[in-house]
């Protein structure tokens, strides 16, 4: 898909982002962009977790919530959130409210802390697997690349939860 659209500033975008006047901050200034610290990734990756099943626009809607609720996706303080955290967030409207994601994010910051400890970084693991630029694939294309697939396994394989090649293709 090579159509753009010429947002209100005159700039020329992708054309998924005139969809909705919140996806043009997120197009100019994340969509795209690699992301190395770590924190920022734990994020991506439970924001995309969450958004299973559910539009984008929803999710960047309740963004803020989400960050919020989840102590900044802190995954050192997320790793430590019990039932209580998890009750309370099945009463926060203003996030997902979907126990099997909620309780996979705890367990991801678990799994995110251990990495960290086995690994030096969170990014250091992942970007192993992104593809070398000239193979690529063109965003707006694919959803999924070999090494999504092949990363999402090994996340699993390490106890990961809800984290499919379409979540971890997103920021790859």
């Amino acid at each position: 898909m090579s159509e753009m659209f010429v947002g209100p500033d005159g700039n020329s975008r992708c054309r998924w982002c005139g969809a909705a006047p919140e996806f043009l901050d997120y197009h100019d200034t994340e969509w795209g962009f690699p992301v190395s610290d770590d924190q920022n990734l734990f994020e991506k990756l439970c924001l995309e977790s969450f958004q299973s099943g559910l539009s984008w626009r929803t999710i960047l809607a309740k963004r803020e919530n989400f960050r919020a609720a989840f102590c900044g996706f802190d995954f050192n303080r997320v790793a430590g959130f019990g039932q209580q955290d998890v009750e309370r967030l099945l009463n926060d409207e203003g996030i997902v409210r979907h126990r099997g994601k909620i309780e996979a994010t705890i367990n991801n910051a678990q799994k995110a802390k251990e990495m960290v400890q086995d690994e030096g970084s969170l990014a250091a693991f992942i970007w192993r697997y992104a593809p070398d630029p000239p193979h690529s694939s063109k965003p707006q294309a694919a959803s999924t690349s070999a090494q999504s697939v092949v990363l999402s396994k090994d996340l699993k394989k390490r106890g990961w939860k809800f984290v499919g090649p379409t979540t971890v293709y997103a920021f790859m």
